[in-house]
């Protein structure tokens, strides 16, 4: 791994009238890392992420945010795909009127190497083979396991350098979370940046070289994941034990 910096935020207050989702927070993330953000529910996870990308309803902003050296305050959220920053968000985001083909294609809309696209699209095909079981059906009709799948599918068409991860977990069956986790420590040792935010702490620290803990809208504990998994305060608070 590199110590090239991908995602730099410093400083980020995020506020909605006059309660601070997020209070002056730092979290840095390094080319090849797989970064978690963990925390309770309500903890300012999801809404640092919605900052990062722009995708925040009207509220305060604050504090500087750097994508490869760059800011990213005044990058339209649909742009940010051209610079190879993806998303997948908290409750998937599919087109639900679309097929999972249609889908994918949409992910890789930025690029015209048309043999290219075909190839990835048969690449995750057979990583997520339900996906091209069911290829010509429609997003919507999907279980959410399956939505989950083609969101991260769709989002890796673009082959970006910096992927972020909003509770990808949630609300799936536990062969289904196996499944998801798997694809993303595959995705990581592909050489792909991640930040992954996560409700599941035990998997998600070790999945991830790096950790973030959030409370009340302030990082409290950062270092090495593997290292937090035997800290007695992590355990305590998000292991269970």
């Amino acid at each position: 791994m590199s110590s090239e910096n991908i995602l730099d935020v410093a400083g980020l207050q995020v506020a909605y009238g006059g309660i601070k989702a997020v209070k002056g927070i730092d979290l840095q993330v390094n080319h090849g890392e797989l970064v978690t953000l963990i925390g309770a529910n309500g903890a300012g996870k999801t809404t640092t992420l919605k900052a990062i990308t722009g995708t925040l309803p009207s509220c305060k902003v604050e504090g500087t945010i750097r994508y490869q050296g760059q800011p990213l305050a005044s990058a339209k959220s649909f742009k940010l795909v051209q610079q190879k920053l993806a998303m997948v968000p908290e409750g998937r985001g599919v087109f639900t009127r679309m097929s999972i083909h249609e889908n994918l294609l949409m992910g890789a809309y930025t690029r015209n190497d048309k043999a290219g696209i075909e190839a990835d699209i048969e690449h995750w095909y057979a990583v997520f083979p339900r996906l091209k079981e069911r290829a010509s059906q429609l997003a919507g009709t999907l279980s959410g396991g399956e939505q989950q799948m083609l969101a991260m599918a769709r989002a890796l068409m673009c082959h970006p350098t910096l992927l972020l991860l909003d509770e990808p977990s949630m609300g799936l069956a536990p062969i289904m979370v196996e499944k998801i986790f798997e694809v993303i420590r595959d995705v990581s040792k592909q050489g792909i940046t991640i930040l992954l935010v996560e409700q599941n702490a035990r998997l998600a620290l070790q999945a991830a070289h790096r950790a973030y803990v959030m409370e009340s809208g302030a990082i409290t504990m950062s270092g090495n994941a593997r290292e937090m998994l035997d800290d007695p305060r992590v355990q305590a608070a998000y292991l269970g034990e």
